[in-house]
């Protein structure tokens, strides 16, 4: 697959929790679109004060979490005129916001554990076991799952650490399901089994702790039977939809022993690293890591730029 623009700015590593991962994306990403014959820049973006070289077509954005997938490096470069890949500014707030995408979610009928917001000093009324998210934050940051009622504030006091509202969300057991969206296409349905705990940093990033004895098993595609897959890819691409998303993103999903699938947030800017899901379930469609750099970068600038 040929790429259309030349001159690419990786940006990479951020202000956030996520900087080490982002770094591993943007270095997996950079190498990638060389070997496809671009003129790469890799940038350590340290905050909104960054410089890109001069001539640059496109930034290619690598930065995870906080200031990279909530809108903000997105209205930077909207400002200084310059094409990114991912979705636009608006999107992607609402995509980084559990809260607003679960009301979103509800609005356009995508099925998603209940929930109620609390403040800080407030108690959850839901039952036990619930989870308690910081809502704007990434890779599980500030994410607690409580089995027991001494659980409760030590949580609420680590979540609270990066906000002052709190989601707390149903606890669903049952299998972790993660889906790949490229435009319009559901990518195979990938099963996340983490060897401990749940899918937490340390399991999504063994290779940054290795000590730690984190990881997870996957299985691409998942096995579940036709028909209930082509209806948790719908699921996937509804969700990505009403989020008002065009170009990609991986939709986390929970599958319950017994009911329905339902959907638990939407990611704009995925893992890319060698540890990343979203490259094992697009080389399952028998799409390489190359490629998926250009399919990304093409479809980012299919995109309508209608926020400009």
């Amino acid at each position: 697959m040929k790429l259309r623009v030349k001159k690419i700015a990786v940006l990479m590593g951020g202000p956030g929790s996520e900087r080490d991962v982002s770094f591993a994306t943007g270095n997996g990403v950079a190498k990638a679109l060389r070997s496809l014959g671009a003129e790469v820049a890799e940038v350590d973006v340290k905050g909104p004060d960054f410089e890109l070289p001069h001539g640059i077509d496109l930034a290619f954005i690598a930065l995870h979490g906080t200031f990279g997938e909530d809108g903000q490096v997105q209205r930077i470069l909207e400002h200084r005129g310059v094409a990114y890949t991912g979705d636009g500014v608006a999107e992607s707030e609402l995509a980084f916001d559990k809260i607003r995408s679960k009301e979103a979610f509800r609005q356009h009928g995508v099925a998603t554990p209940y929930w109620q917001i609390v403040t800080i000093g407030q108690r959850p009324t839901i039952p036990i076991p619930f989870v308690i998210k910081a809502p704007r934050q990434g890779s599980t940051v500030g994410v607690h799952i409580i089995k027991n009622e001494r659980e409760i504030d030590a949580a609420i006091l680590d979540a609270g650490k990066y906000d002052r509202e709190l989601l707390i969300e149903k606890f669903v057991p049952g299998r972790e399901l993660t889906i790949g969206i490229l435009g319009e296409q559901a990518l195979p349905i990938l099963e996340i089994i983490p060897k401990g705990g749940f899918y937490d940093f340390t399991n999504k990033y063994p290779f940054l702790n290795p000590s730690a004895g984190g990881g997870a098993e996957h299985v691409c595609p998942a096995k579940i039977p036709e028909d209930r897959t082509r209806a948790i890819q719908d699921l996937a691409l509804r969700a990505h939809r009403s989020l008002g998303l065009q170009v990609y993103s991986r939709v986390d999903i929970m599958l319950p022993e017994e009911g329905e699938p339902a959907v638990l947030e939407v990611n704009t800017i995925p893992g890319m690293t060698e540890a990343s899901l979203l490259p094992e379930a697009a080389a399952a469609a028998g799409i390489g890591y190359a490629e998926l750099c250009a399919r990304i970068i093409d479809l980012s600038r299919r995109r309508p730029r209608s926020d400009r």
